[in-house]
């Protein structure tokens, strides 16, 4: 389902994720070897939150991240995703867990336009978001407003291997392999393989780690760190709420 105002990269957005739900959890993980819930326990172990802790997490998909929060921090998280497909396969995995069901609220709505007063959440979190919105300094902007200062701010990103050799597989992988593993699964996921690999590296081109992290400070966040992991093929960043 599209928005007729929706901007064409949210458009495609809506459009690429909508047949995703059913099977994204287990085939994101076969589609990166095993590496993509890693760089989600990455981010979950790095927010700093106990119980009675209120978390947003923002383009929360099938809900990954925010069932891990709970389950490890004991935290009310809102779990927020444009995609109102990908939310169904959240209220999905609500049903089969009382926990998460009492813990989780899902919800509809735009990481450019939050629904939230100032400084609302004791820490937000992000998935795979910057690269499917028009202007990512906006909406980091947008993100950090909603979260009370002194708060914790993170986020997991593909990344490119900076290492030449590596960066050759990874291209070999994503331009090449994520297609055809994509065909195997569906028409939908085939539609996610072709689009991965040039959708990150264009972003980076954009958008290299340094002018990420300026972008981040630009937003009123401090303390900006960025972790690389396997080989640089994920990025985790954190940082915290200026206060």
């Amino acid at each position: 389902m599209t928005s007729p105002t929706a901007s064409p990269r949210k458009q495609h957005a809506l459009t690429l994720f909508a047949g995703l739900p059913r099977r994204y959890d287990a085939l994101g993980a076969v589609m990166s070897f095993g590496q993509d819930p890693r760089w989600r326990a990455a981010l979950v172990d790095a927010v700093p939150v106990g119980a009675g802790a209120h978390v947003l997490d923002v383009a929360t998909g099938t809900g990954m991240v925010a069932a891990a929060l709970v389950r490890r921090t004991g935290a009310r998280v809102t779990a927020l995703d444009q995609s109102p497909d990908m939310l169904a396969g959240l209220r999905a995995r609500l049903q089969r867990d009382p926990l998460l069901a009492a813990s989780i609220e899902p919800l509809l709505g735009e990481a450019e336009a939050l629904p939230f007063p100032d400084a609302s959440f004791d820490a937000l979190t992000f998935t795979y978001l910057l690269r499917y919105v028009d202007d990512p300094a906006a909406a980091l902007a947008e993100l950090a407003r909603v979260v009370k200062p002194g708060g914790f701010v993170g986020m997991v990103e593909f990344g490119v291997p900076s290492r030449r050799a590596l960066r050759a597989l990874w291209r070999v992988h994503t331009r090449l392999g994520l297609p055809l593993l994509g065909r195997l699964v569906s028409r939908e996921w085939a539609a996610v393989g072709r689009f991965l690999g040039p959708s990150v590296e264009g972003f980076y081109a954009r958008f290299p780690l340094p002018a990420l992290v300026a972008l981040w400070e630009r937003a009123g966040l401090t303390d900006v760190r960025v972790r690389r992991i396997s080989f640089g093929a994920g990025v985790v960043m954190t940082a915290v709420k200026r206060p």
